[in-house]
């Protein structure tokens, strides 16, 4: 929920809505099963740019987002997305189910 609004300033932007969506990758073709978190392909690692802030399915775009690259920190994988189309850059979690070995593909 948004905090009221007060003397004039602007309401704060939700960094994160979570929506549980089942999708086919149209990179790979595997059905995805969404659990709310889910924002790339686990089979092949391809995202879309369909987000400004993650959820949010408010991005024009709708690019296809090529796995880059791969950063780990404290245990923890990141995957590194580049948009096809233009360019845009986003890091997501790399969750327990993912292929990381896609990326070396």
């Amino acid at each position: 929920m948004r905090e009221a609004q007060h003397f004039g300033e602007e309401l704060p932007s939700k960094r994160f809505e979570r929506r549980v969506e089942d999708f086919t990758c149209r990179h790979c073709g595997t059905a995805v099963k969404g659990d709310g978190y889910t924002n790339h392909c686990p089979h092949c690692l391809w995202s879309r740019h369909v987000d400004v802030n993650p959820g949010d399915r408010a991005a024009d775009c709708g690019g296809m987002m090529r796995p880059v690259a791969l950063e780990q920190k404290a245990g923890r994988f990141t995957i590194l997305h580049r948009c096809e189309a233009c360019g845009h850059e986003r890091k997501n979690k790399a969750r327990e189910e993912d292929n990381l070995f896609a990326l070396y593909e």
